[in-house]
């Protein structure tokens, strides 16, 4: 049988040494479980090295930057596509131009653009026949003379903006 060291300098060694151990056991331990989370992660064999995964990602995301301003910019022409020239606001007003006929049949409507611009289409309606005009509107006003029905459906297409 080995002889216990009885000198207590060696006993406190001895103890650190066995503490010291574990705490490499535990460090060797920790290491392990963290390079298993890092395969997980960055892929592969863990052959790459952590600049390159970071530069990698960094590339990744300045192309991803790219696209995004190019989607932005194709957003932003569709916006202005869609601000001039498409129909977003209308206003109809039904109206009885004439004191024999009934019902309020005739109709003037106002088909604009965000800015005012398109058209006011008027339908006059009488017993006999009916009659229907166009006049280009640019801005809420209108080159040829607008009649007070056609300029309520303006102002009320104009109300409307979307």
């Amino acid at each position: 049988m080995p002889a216990v060291p009885t000198d207590p300098l060696v006993l406190v060694l001895a103890i650190a040494v066995v503490g010291l151990g574990a705490w490499l056991a535990m460090l060797q331990w920790s290491q392990l479980r963290l390079r298993r989370r890092l395969r997980a992660v960055f892929g592969s064999a863990g052959e790459e090295g952590l600049d390159e995964v970071l530069d990698r990602i960094l590339k990744q995301l300045a192309r991803t930057e790219e696209r995004i301003d190019a989607l932005n910019k194709v957003q932003g022409d569709f916006e202005a596509l869609l601000r001039r020239g498409t129909i977003r606001n209308i206003g109809v007003v039904r109206f009885n131009p004439f004191p024999d006929a009934g019902g309020d049949q005739s109709f003037a409507i106002a088909l604009l653009d965000s800015e005012g611009s398109g058209v006011v289409i008027s339908s006059l309606y009488a017993r006999t026949d009916t009659r229907v005009f166009a006049k280009l509107v640019d801005g809420g006003r209108s080159r040829y003379p607008l009649s007070d029905e056609e300029q309520d459906a303006i102002r009320k297409a104009q109300a409307h903006r979307a």
